[in-house]
């Protein structure tokens, strides 16, 4: 394949986050083929390699729209100026040759989030000037012409993009993140015991985890929830400016001495490694890369129905799926696993089921891919 430009687009990197961590291993992953890698963002906080070229983009903002609007405006005007062989955004952008929806779709994110909100509150969310953009952005990308191919990294969000916009699925592409399974690995005994007595977390208890930023959305009411008949443990890794309002929520429940809080971690991998499960009862997540993290580590994983991971899980296999919002069915989740994860066969089958996401797998699909789209380009 000849040497060509490609351009992707991120609005901000930040190293913690989910898509950020994409293109780092994508780019990592694209190193080893002919392809000259161009960012395009208006922040880039993490490492580079020479061979990289960032291109900052950073319009005046006084908004959110403004925010997303300047940014989609510049950095369409950069790499039209430039003239990239390939343009991938990972921001809603018409213009763009591919994009991936790491986002998964604005609309059917605000009709799960509805479902938590009183219903005057609910209804309101459509008409907010700030969704109706996003929508329209989004609309606006899939009806482009200039769109050749969609990279999702669920079944679940393909799915979403083919009933909303009528998108061809033949353009679609389901892409799976990958894990570094040499890093995320299941502790030893002796390494499971030295992080719990760390972290001060009793050894023989059973310990979930819980790991994102944005409570509401990743469901940690529910996870409190689940846990707080039961005698199981709740780790929380992560932020939320409103914190203390899940702290007071497992103190009304009776269980505020078996949730921890430890605030967001730039090293998440004790974490999974000292517990015994990963719960994650989010309300609306195209395919977070802590399940596959989590599973790594040989973690079994409680999730819910809209949740592209959800697709990792065989039910009683190597984990259980649940609606976010059935509290019953997550609590006989939470007490259906295994006390311990650690030597486990459902901890072993979360780990064999996450083998197949390499890097070197990731990039040759990505390859693939291109080769289809320059064909069209």
């Amino acid at each position: 394949m000849k040497k060509y430009r490609l351009a992707l687009v991120r609005q901000k990197y930040r190293p913690d986050g989910g898509a950020e961590r994409f293109v780092s291993r994508a780019l990592e992953a694209l190193d080893e083929h002919d392809i000259e890698l161009n960012v395009i963002t208006r922040e880039w906080q993490g490492a580079s390699k020479p061979e990289w070229h960032i291109h900052i983009c950073d319009p005046f903002k006084w908004g959110r729209i403004s925010r997303e609007r300047g940014f989609a405006d510049a950095a369409r005007a950069l790499w039209q100026a430039q003239k990239f062989d390939l343009v991938q955004s990972h921001e809603r952008i018409a213009g763009c040759d591919i994009y991936r929806a790491g986002d998964g779709v604005h609309q059917c994110w605000l009709e799960q989030r509805q479902r938590i909100l009183p219903s005057w509150k609910g209804s309101l969310l459509f008409k907010d000037p700030y969704h109706r953009y996003v929508m329209g952005a989004e609309r606006e990308m899939y009806t482009s012409p200039a769109l050749k191919g969609v990279i999702c990294n669920a079944e679940m969000v393909k799915q979403e993009i083919i009933d909303t916009f009528s998108y061809p699925a033949d353009k679609i592409t389901v892409i799976y993140n990958a894990v570094d399974q040499q890093r995320f690995t299941p502790p030893s005994d002796q390494e499971l015991a030295a992080l719990r007595q760390k972290w001060q977390l009793p050894l023989h208890a059973t310990c979930l985890v819980f790991v994102g930023s944005g409570f509401e959305r990743k469901g940690l009411a529910q996870a409190i929830r689940a846990i707080a008949p039961t005698d199981r443990h709740l780790i929380v890794v992560g932020k939320d400016k409103e914190s203390s309002r899940y702290q007071s929520l497992a103190r009304s429940l009776g269980c505020e001495d078996r949730v921890h809080l430890f605030g967001m971690q730039h090293e998440t991998l004790p974490f999974y490694q000292m517990a015994d499960g990963l719960l994650l009862p989010t309300l609306y997540d195209p395919f977070p890369n802590v399940i596959l993290e989590a599973m790594a580590c040989g973690l079994p994983v409680i999730t819910s129905t809209r949740c592209g991971g959800a697709e990792f899980i065989t039910q009683g296999q190597n984990g259980y799926v649940c609606d976010a919002l059935d509290i019953t069915s997550l609590q006989e989740a939470v007490m259906a696993l295994p006390a311990r994860a650690l030597g486990s066969q459902q901890g072993s089958l979360a780990r064999e089921r996450i083998l197949p996401c390499t890097s070197k797998h990731l990039s040759s699909q990505l390859i693939e891919l291109y080769q289809k789209v320059m064909g069209t380009v």
